[in-house]
């Protein structure tokens, strides 16, 4: 606001004295008639002394500023007023002898500062921009003084030995002021080209230019120096040195100040932005680890107060990540950040670490009920699927929460509530507040997690398949291929302990991808050695469902592995079943390959059925866990029955696992299932077993089958 008031300021700088010269055009007489001669030879004194004063200041700082820019542009300026200060100071030292001479001398030296002025100005604004060496300020301004030394001699000579007539004279200082009137105003016209560069001080040195004119037009018109006329042609002409002042000033100082000040200004905003960016993450804008943790130090024990961490997770966000990319996963967290903010009360502080976490820190908690509304509040607010971009992603979170105990680092607590966030994913609501025996066994999580990513290089991992039998026609048609891991040193390691975590690590998608084609490949090879033709059926994990790739990269290995689409059969859980808008679109995609699609698990998720009419579904797998007390619990009965009819009127086949027991088939037959996989046919065994072993296989199950007394001719 103040510059914008000063920038008016110096309008009416430049305007003021242009709208005088209306008024002294038109009541010169009466003015003229106010003040005696004598009024008029102080007058012009005092401008002729401020004209020196102002000239010199120009030839002053153009010396002063010239090794801090080395602009010749800046130093033949100085120069310039430096010739006509020193040329002024001459004139006013000659006239305070008032005789004919020194009035014929003071003609010629105004003369010789007029045309210096108008043609040394004009060679500065033509002459191109360069940079000069500090010793050429020395010789420069030497050179100015000696030609004002000589200016004098031969102005001194031509008043002693060849003086002009006054007629001739008076011509050629008539001539001089319009010649520089026109090289004024040829200035006015190559400055403009320049506006638009350096605005301000085009202005200024045009307004120079201007009122250079006009203290020619009136030094061309006046008869009698000491005058009106004589004095307001030294008032312009003062005023066009003060602009000249004014550019000079704003060209080495004002310009270079105000860079310097915006730079500062700069520099404070980016030291802000630095701290900001220190202290806050990056994607959501929410304080970091190394704030909570300063805060945590700071405050933990400030007060008596009882203090909580609630640490929140996504569920599964590492196979999310590797799945749909980094910047749709960021915007999933900014996303779920803008939900958490939306419903954070006032005194709960909330943070975002590296891994994905949030961090609720709250410095006063009353109830332990008050942590658990929160939690319920927030999974509430995540009901709402997340849209990001194509996607439509549920935000299941995970929630571990941890009460700060009096021997406790803020380091230990937030340790504590990740520890309980990791345990609640494996629980039913979510959420667990943290306990002692969480803390065992962290380092060996880690180990695995680290062990993991090198299994896969040094070839750790195999895969068993586990027969699947028709109960139409005996015969083994399909298997299920199963991932195991033989550790170097741990053995064999269990897939409920190293599949979870590979799923957290993102590492189920290169892994996901190796059993598919493993899987394929023995598919086929099982073909080469004359064995009937089997479908494998293989299990996707959540994180390959959200893979951009997914139907692009089956359909790539089917034609590697060269198997008929037909005979690959994918497997999806129940509860990958949420997102039905996504699944039904990529579901399709893989239908349209020509494979199988199953439903493993089916029974134990909490979907709504309604995907059963929405999703291109072949098969519907029943787990274990209904069929393992299929002959001792009503319930488990009701629901396999149940299961088994409505796949019926879905037109839908069902496999049942985990049959370990004759009983438990004899219901299975009965309810007129269509395949049958467990312990009672085979266990999962090697791919070699298969080969070496199928005839054998076959005539189990037939054996057993048959032995029922239930087979048909009948064909999948």
């Amino acid at each position: 606001m103040n510059q914008l008031e000063l920038e008016k300021k110096e309008v009416w700088y430049i305007v003021l004295p242009l709208l005088l010269v209306i008024p002294l055009l038109g009541i010169s007489d009466r003015i003229f008639d106010i003040f005696k001669e004598e009024s008029y030879i102080c007058l012009d004194l005092i401008i002729q002394i401020l004209i020196i004063v102002c000239t010199m200041a120009i030839a002053i700082q153009s010396w002063l500023v010239f090794p801090h820019l080395l602009s010749n542009q800046i130093l033949y300026i100085g120069n310039l007023f430096f010739v006509i200060a020193l040329l002024e100071i001459v004139s006013l030292v000659i006239t305070q002898n008032p005789m004919a001479e020194t009035q014929y001398m003071e003609m010629l030296l105004h003369i010789i500062e007029r045309l210096c002025l108008s043609i040394g100005f004009l060679f500065i604004i033509l002459k191109p921009k360069e940079r000069l060496r500090m010793n050429v300020r020395i010789y420069t301004y030497g050179s100015s003084l000696i030609f004002v030394l000589l200016s004098f001699v031969l102005v001194y000579c031509s008043s002693t030995y060849f003086l002009l007539e006054e007629p001739l004279l008076n011509k050629v200082k008539t001539i001089v002021h319009l010649l520089s009137a026109v090289l004024q105003g040829a200035t006015i016209v190559i400055l403009s080209k320049y506006t638009k560069q350096l605005p301000k001080r085009e202005i200024w040195l045009n307004s120079a230019a201007i009122y250079l004119i006009i203290s020619d037009i009136f030094f061309v018109f006046i008869k009698d120096r000491e005058s009106i006329w004589g004095f307001s042609a030294l008032i312009y002409q003062f005023f066009a040195f003060y602009f000249f002042l004014k550019a000079l000033f704003y060209t080495s100082v004002e310009k270079p100040y105000r860079q310097l000040l915006k730079i500062k200004q700069d520099l404070e905003y980016s030291q802000q932005e630095l701290r900001f960016q220190a202290f806050h993450d990056d994607i959501t804008g929410l304080p970091n680890e190394h704030l909570l943790l300063k805060t945590l130090k700071e405050d933990l024990h400030a007060n008596n107060h009882q203090k909580a961490i609630i640490a929140i997770e996504i569920d599964r966000l590492a196979a999310i990540r590797s799945s749909i990319g980094i910047s749709y996963s960021n915007e999933m967290m900014k996303r779920v950040a803008e939900r958490i903010q939306a419903i954070l009360p006032p005194h709960y502080y909330a943070t975002k670490l590296r891994e994905g976490q949030f961090i609720i820190y709250i410095d006063h908690v009353t109830t332990s009920e008050e942590l658990l509304q929160f939690c319920f509040n927030l999974k509430d607010a995540m009901k709402k699927p997340l849209q990001v971009q194509l996607f439509s992603l549920n935000g299941n979170l995970n929630f571990g929460i941890a009460l700060h105990a009096e021997d406790c680092s803020g380091e230990e607590l937030l340790m504590h509530a990740q520890l309980a966030m990791r345990d609640a994913s494996q629980m039913p609501q979510r959420f667990l507040f943290y306990k002692p025996y969480m803390s065992n066994g962290i380092a060996d999580r880690i180990l695995i997690e680290q062990e993991l990513h090198k299994a896969l290089a040094n070839e750790e991992f195999y895969l068993d398949f586990q027969p699947q039998v028709n109960l139409k026609t005996s015969k083994i048609e399909s298997v299920e291929a199963l991932v195991r891991w033989r550790h170097p040193t741990r053995g064999f390691v269990s897939p409920e302990l190293f599949i979870p975590i590979a799923e957290e690590s993102g590492l189920i998608i290169p892994l996901g991808k190796w059993i598919l084609e493993t899987a394929c490949v023995q598919a086929k090879t099982w073909e080469k050695q004359g064995l009937p033709p089997m479908k494998v059926a293989v299990n996707l994990s959540l994180g390959q469902l959200f893979q951009q790739d997914l139907v692009q990269m089956v359909q790539e290995i089917l034609q590697r592995t060269n198997l008929e689409p037909k005979y690959l059969q994918l497997e999806i859980t129940e509860s990958m079943t949420m997102n039905i808008d996504q699944m039904t679109q990529l579901l399709h995609e893989l239908k349209a390959i020509g494979i199988q699609i199953a439903v493993d698990d089916f029974g134990t998720g909490y979907s709504s059925l309604s995907y059963l009419k929405d999703f291109p579904i072949d098969c519907l797998k029943i787990d274990r866990a209904f069929v393992r007390n299929i002959q001792h619990n009503q319930n488990d009965e009701a629901l396999v029955s149940m299961i088994l009819s409505m796949a019926k009127h879905l037109r839908l086949k069902v496999v049942a696992e985990g049959i370990e027991e004759v009983e438990q088939l004899a219901f299975l037959i009965e309810g007129d299932c269509d395949y049958i996989q467990g312990y009672l046919f085979s266990k999962p065994i090697s791919a070699e077993q298969i080969a070496n072993n199928y005839k054998d296989l076959h005539n189990r199950a037939s054996d057993i089958l048959t032995g029922m007394k239930y087979e048909e001719d009948y064909i999948i």
